[in-house]
């Protein structure tokens, strides 16, 4: 065999009979695949941001125990960041976990887009934008594997709820399906070539993702230029032989002796290509191989891989958390709180925090830091008070609120730890709403009624009503989920140790009424209709006009920034730039250090398309001391101004005068660029279906139509362009919609033969 980390083919062994190719397409155990001669067994197991190696009893849900492993924040927080690097050495230090495990391949990163609030999963995932999402996941992927470790980018495609996940089709249009479900997944792909795809549950127009040959071979492989393995997502494969046709390679979990049966009887009887019995084999053994040579790279003199930091990782757990925390509102400037002010924390999750969701990325982790415990450690044990405010069981309640609001009433500032549990957020369900328990609410209430100076924090991993806490709360943090180094992360936070500069990857509506997808979420009778089309998240918010609670980007800190210029310069000439470099002069005028996420955003006011008022196109971030001033570079490529051309079917960039924002958010643009853009020429084809308007406006086709109109319009006495008729319209606004098949032989009455010499002319028109 050969490897490397590029397209080499790997030979395999020639005495390999059919029975042994076809296993090497379904996995050997739960976790792990066949081995056979020259092909090495390699371990899967669970991410995506922690190992969820399981050494004893196994399971894809997250309910049997697994071995202690560094649970950093997952990807609903660390998306919060806006950094990448920050994701690359996340990915680096997964690997070494991974391969002190004995894991080959790590189930993760998941890129799917948060289509809705409700999601069940959403804690999982990066953001409601495709570019945010697209550059975080490369980065972690990039860590990853060159680490020596593969990366499984989940989940694929369109799997954006719970409910009804292993039968619903997500019916979706080509241009969102490809501007924002695919989008992520196209850029992993050809940017971190990452060693494995796993394919969804769910059916994508009809059609399962696991027996989908357009989306597993006609895009992934043909299109993108992946040259990995394609592998299932645990039982989701309905048809093996259907799968493998398609271009899955590896099915989740073994031993499905059966299935392997019935890819031996069909490619027998000739009702499965041996070729793609081969091609599955030989991708699993190139995946085999990878990870062996991963593993050997990784080992040090000793011959074993590096061991493991447990130290070192969780600080990097902290610093990730710490960079994840967005600062929502702080009236009258409440943060950073004082060391020695008297503090009341109130909420279980300060002794009990979470960090994670449930399902089957749930980590053990190596340990926890507890908020209470961290914020006394830096406010004083003196100082600081604690209330559980809420608990399991409702005969506990009055107490509860009653030992909350006695704390409460004696603190010059209650800290409120609120949000969600594990149970209220998981893998396999949606939820109904957005709103939090109404105990957390009650609770709120009690203690704003005795206390006026109250600080929010938030955990949970996706989006919630905030109608209740604005009014009642001074101060709002939320850090999604954290993993497990939250706690002192938080504490640091609180008390000015740390400034906070992460930016909401997630908008935050007013009422759940207000989502984009509002009207089409969940599925029903197995169905769920994507009718927003590409207006998700931001885009939907802005494109519609809705005022929103916190917009996406949107992030305080406790110092401030001015945007002094913006410049944006061509890197490279051609007749069509591919990138251009967007330079931000940011100027902290604050007290103290702080980082600046800066994002750019693309409009192009006079666009013929259909699109969202602006849309993510870069962002990077600026360190600065107090009155320091920096200039910060983001490139921004050309291909993120593009749209889906659904006649075309390619990707095309509309020329035109954009106008390059830089911004503190979505909503908060703080100066503008407007740069000439060249278009890429839009090569549609015209036929006799193509309307009249869209013929004429090809000027090879109406050389032709002109050669047939001719005669017609010397007959009307030359009426041409906005020309009126007796009915009081022009002819162009009359005809410009009727079909050229249907002008030409039902209004102009050429016979059968005459239409079709006008068929064949617009057919040898080159594109």
């Amino acid at each position: 065999m050969t490897s490397d980390s590029g397209s080499a083919p790997v030979d395999l062994d020639p005495t390999l009979d059919l029975e042994q190719l076809a296993s090497l397409g379904s996995g050997a155990s739960f976790w792990r695949t066949e081995e056979l001669p020259g092909v090495p067994a390699l371990v899967l197991t669970d991410g995506p941001h922690g190992v969820r190696f399981q050494s004893g009893a196994t399971d894809h849900l997250g309910l049997a125990a697994s071995d202690p492993a560094t649970c950093f924040p997952p990807a609903s927080g660390l998306a919060q960041s806006w950094d990448p690097d920050l994701a690359r050495r996340i990915g680096a230090a997964l690997a070494v976990e991974a391969l002190a495990a004995g894991v080959g391949v790590l189930l993760g990163p998941g890129i799917n887009i948060k289509r809705d609030p409700r999601a069940g999963r959403n804690f999982e995932y990066f953001s409601e934008d495709p570019h945010l999402t697209g550059v975080m996941a490369t980065q972690l992927v990039r860590g990853l594997q060159a680490g020596g470790v593969g990366a499984s980018v989940k989940h694929f495609a369109a799997n954006n709820s719970e409910h009804d996940r292993m039968r619903a089709s997500s019916d979706v249009d080509p241009r969102p399906l490809r501007e924002i479900y695919l989008r992520a997944f196209e850029r992993v792909v050809r940017d971190a070539r990452p060693w494995t795809v796993m394919t969804a549950y769910n059916k994508i127009n009809g059609v399962y993702a696991s027996e989908n040959r357009w989306l597993l071979t006609d895009l992934l492989r043909d299109e993108w230029g992946f040259d990995g393995a394609v592998i299932s997502d645990w039982g989701a494969v309905v048809d093996r032989v259907a799968s493998m046709r398609a271009g899955l390679d590896l099915q989740m979990p073994g031993p499905p002796d059966l299935d392997d049966a019935d890819v031996v009887r069909a490619a027998r009887r000739g009702d499965l290509d041996r070729a793609h019995v081969r091609r599955a084999a030989t991708a699993v053994a190139r995946l085999a191989e990878r990870v062996r040579d991963g593993r050997r790279a990784s080992q040090g003199r000793g011959g074993q891989p590096a061991e493991v930091d447990t130290d070192a990782h969780h600080e990097l757990a902290r610093e990730a958390a710490e960079a994840s925390i967005v600062l929502l509102i702080n009236g009258g400037d409440l943060l950073p709180l004082s060391p020695g002010s008297r503090v009341a924390v109130i909420g279980a999750f300060a002794r009990d925090p979470r960090v994670q969701g449930g399902g089957s990325s749930h980590v053990s982790p190596t340990r926890i830091d507890v908020p209470l415990t961290e914020i006394r450690r830096i406010g004083g044990d003196d100082g600081v008070t604690y209330a559980a405010g809420f608990g399991t069981d409702d005969d506990d309640a009055g107490r509860l609120l009653a030992e909350a609001v006695a704390v409460a009433s004696e603190a010059e500032v209650a800290v409120l730890m609120l949000g969600l549990t594990d149970e209220q957020e998981s893998e396999g369900v949606d939820r109904q709403h957005i709103e939090l328990p109404g105990n957390r609410v009650r609770l709120l209430d009690a203690v704003a009624a005795v206390q006026e100076r109250i600080v929010v924090i938030l955990s949970a991993g996706s989006v919630v009503d905030l109608t209740p806490v604005v009014p009642r709360a001074s101060a709002i943090l939320t850090g999604a989920l954290l993993g497990q180094g939250g706690g002192r992360a938080l504490a640091r936070v609180l008390y000015g140790q740390a400034t906070p500069s992460g930016r909401l990857a997630e908008t935050i509506p007013l009422r759940i009424e207000d989502a984009p997808s509002w009207d089409n979420f969940p599925a029903e009778d197995s169905h769920v209709r994507y009718g927003e089309g590409i207006f998700v998240g931001y885009r939907g918010y802005d494109h519609r006009r809705r005022e929103v609670r916190f917009p996406f980007g949107h992030g305080l800190s406790y110092t401030r920034f001015d945007y002094r210029s913006l410049t944006v310069v061509a890197r490279d000439g051609g007749q069509r730039v591919k990138e251009w470099t967007a330079r931000v002069k940011v100027h902290n005028t604050g007290r103290v250090r702080g980082r600046e996420i800066v994002q750019i955003y693309s409009s192009l006011p006079a666009s013929v398309r259909r699109r969202a008022p602006r849309e993510l196109v870069g962002f990077g971030h600026n360190d600065l001391d107090p009155g320091q001033i920096g200039v910060l570079e983001v490139v921004v490529e050309r291909r993120d101004l593009a749209y889906w051309d659904e006649p075309a079917g390619r990707w095309l960039v509309e020329g035109g005068e954009y106008v390059f924002a830089a911004a503190a958010s979505s909503r908060a643009i703080r100066i503008e660029a407007t740069v000439v853009v060249d278009g890429d020429p839009r090569p549609v084809r015209i036929d006799l279906e193509s309307t009249i308007s869209e013929a004429m406006a090809d000027p090879d086709a109406r050389l032709v139509l002109d050669e047939v109109f001719r005669p017609f319009a010397a007959n009307a006495g030359g009426a041409s362009g906005g020309a009126s008729t007796p009915v009081g319209a022009s002819i162009e606004n009359l005809v410009g919609s009727i079909p050229v098949g249907r002008m030409l032989s039902g209004f102009l009455g050429l016979d059968r033969e005459a239409v079709a010499r006008v068929a064949e002319q617009l057919s040898r028109i080159p594109r």
